[in-house]
């Protein structure tokens, strides 16, 4: 199985799995030394260290996506053809801070929208909850089109490709 297979195995192995049962308390953050911290980018970490991938640090999440600008292996999502694998990096408050939401692309839906699997944030199910703190492991559809045949705001601001082996 290739890497990138695992690293997406791994990934949909933890959906559903919560936090608590303090606020931000899981194993990614105690993994990453920043538990009862937004874990998003602590998942994305102990997912890509469960199959010895070396990704930029994702914790802090703007420099995640700095750290891959530096690598040459972002893309804009106004440029980007996501892949499996590939790190997407959101911005849900326009005007705050640049990026403040990270998650791992299953694949492209090809109408300008992406399948996620993503740390601490609200199921589809709940319809409600933040999409940057929401407390759990879900799968979530994503925009990173303006016009894409769903009619969802496109929250995604570009995606960092990790070098996978094989």
């Amino acid at each position: 199985m290739s890497q990138v297979a695992k690293f997406l195995e791994v990934a949909q192995a933890e959906v559903g799995t919560a936090e608590g049962p303090k606020e931000n308390e899981t194993k990614y953050g105690k993994f990453t030394k920043m538990d009862f911290q937004p874990w998003c980018g602590s998942f994305v970490m102990w997912v890509a260290k469960q199959v010895k991938l070396k990704i930029p640090n994702c914790v802090y999440t703007p420099a995640g996506k700095s750290g891959f600008q530096g690598l040459g292996t972002w893309s804009n999502a106004a440029t980007a053809k996501p892949k499996p694998g590939d790190i997407v990096f959101f911005d849900f408050a326009p005007g705050g801070a640049a990026v403040e939401h990270v998650g791992i692309v299953v694949k492209d839906n090809g109408d300008g929208t992406v399948t996620t699997i993503e740390g601490n944030t609200s199921s589809e199910k709940k319809k409600t909850g933040s999409q940057a703190n929401g407390g759990e492991v879900a799968i979530r559809i994503r925009a990173f089109k303006e016009k894409n045949k769903r009619g969802l705001s496109p929250f995604i601001v570009g995606f960092g490709t990790p070098k996978f082996k094989d």
